[in-house]
């Protein structure tokens, strides 16, 4: 979710559920230890719990970087085994390391070492012509013995000649079974599921088969309403706002981002499939898309697109949230 899932899309899906661990988009080692560390880490406690995503290949840097990122008080540090892009594979970190074990090993013992949170690994059921039969519980047995206890498990191989990145979150078929059979095969570690994952219904077959965990990407950037709110209701709380009550909570964190000079696109742009499948949907995507960009466009214009998709009923919810206690 590189580029998509900024700390202005965590702080909007923080709105819809109050459970869920948000992730941050992937970071590199080298970034963190030689970039704008306030630029790269910085998020605003609402977002709570969200883990940190890294990227790196060598020990000593990954190990760096979480030592900095200890400062910014993150709940998790995931390692990322998973991404096809291209620009991993010529930085040798993400999905190519699904061949390297050992390397993945010797990183995430480094991070450990440095880390006061659950160090935790997202990947793949391998690469190319690997079998994952062999290769993924072998991966598994290997950084677990590095003192993982937490999988993330895209259940697709990454093809990492042939396929583009937007293929590989398409093409390579989808194999549940063994990521059933790799919790069943390690029953003493945290072994979550991601990939193909498209509605709450999904996700809560998967934990009635026995998986601890379900990681949504794409559905729940692009449809958040449907995935994200009910979501809370997996650890037993009842917390979920209707989209109207998401827009108001973002109106003061929109604010305040315009008086300190942002613009409201940065923002919105992470909005546009709120009200995916409702009446007005097009309408409100139309009004944010083409006037989100422009200079001075502001909470006006989130009016605008608002009233695409108001309903009669919706006066009276703000009478009845405008209304004393």
């Amino acid at each position: 979710m590189m580029d998509w899932t900024d700390r202005h899309c965590r702080f909007f899906h923080r709105q819809m559920t109050r459970r869920a661990m948000l992730y941050t988009e992937m970071v590199t080692a080298p970034a963190v230890i030689h970039g704008p560390k306030s630029r790269l880490l910085d998020f605003s406690a609402t977002e709570h719990p969200v883990a940190l995503q890294l990227g790196g290949s060598v020990p000593e840097e990954l190990a760096m970087a979480v030592r900095i990122a200890r400062d910014w008080g993150y709940d998790e540090i995931n390692l990322n085994v998973g991404c096809p892009s291209d620009r991993v594979q010529s930085g040798c970190f993400g999905a190519v390391l699904m061949e390297r074990p050992d390397l993945v090993a010797n990183c995430v013992a480094a991070m450990i070492a440095e880390s006061a949170v659950p160090v935790t690994v997202k990947c793949r059921i391998g690469v190319d012509d690997q079998d994952p039969e062999t290769v993924l519980p072998a991966f598994i047995e290997t950084v677990a013995g590095a003192g993982v206890r937490h999988i993330i498990i895209h259940a697709r191989k990454a093809w990492l000649q042939g396929l583009s990145p937007k293929e590989n979150r398409e093409l390579p078929p989808l194999d549940y079974d063994l990521v059933l059979r790799m919790k069943a095969r390690f029953p003493e570690l945290t072994v979550c599921v991601n990939g193909g994952v498209t509605s709450l219904d999904q996700a809560r077959g998967f934990l009635a088969a026995g998986l601890d965990g379900v990681m949504l990407g794409r559905a729940a950037y692009h449809d958040p309403a449907s995935v994200l709110i009910g979501a809370d209701a997996l650890w037993g709380d009842a917390y979920a706002p209707d989209p109207f009550a998401v827009i108001d909570a973002m109106r003061a964190y929109i604010a305040e981002h315009l008086r300190l000079g942002g613009r409201l696109h940065q923002i919105t742009r992470h909005m546009l499939g709120l009200f995916t499948g409702r009446p007005g949907a097009r309408g409100w995507r139309r009004v944010l898309s083409e006037g989100a960009s422009r200079p001075g466009a502001g909470l006006d214009l989130l009016d605008l697109a608002l009233a695409e998709v108001e309903t009669p009923a919706a006066p009276a919810r703000a009478a009845e949230a405008s209304s004393p206690a």
